[in-house]
């Protein structure tokens, strides 16, 4: 499952000497915070370990190495994780809409 993380540190891209570019030092990220790329550069491989969690011990399940029970909270946690992937693909896709559809 994706962990939770604090969004309010890492959205921050203005600085007390004006507005910084994306990708240079930002104040949060000079305080130990971590960037915007990091956090969802973390977050899909997170993802990407829970799937291929679920699809080993699914295969281990068919040769009968894993049990029953395991086999299916590897897939519920896979089924949740790609149910979050959708809605988080679903709400950026809805805010470039957004974005593309605002008067100039």
């Amino acid at each position: 499952m994706i962990a939770p993380v604090a969004l309010s540190s890492s959205l921050s891209v203005a600085s007390p000497t004006g507005p910084s570019r994306i990708g240079m030092s930002t104040p949060a990220r000079a305080a130990g915070g971590t960037d915007f790329a990091s956090m969802v550069s973390g977050a899909a491989e997170s993802a990407l370990h829970t799937l291929r969690a679920a699809e080993t011990t699914t295969a281990a399940g068919i040769s009968g190495q894993a049990d029953v029970q395991s086999v299916v909270q590897a897939l519920s946690n896979a089924e949740v994780t790609m149910q979050t992937i959708v809605a988080v693909r679903d709400k950026v896709l809805s805010a470039y809409n957004d974005i593309i559809h605002m008067g100039v």
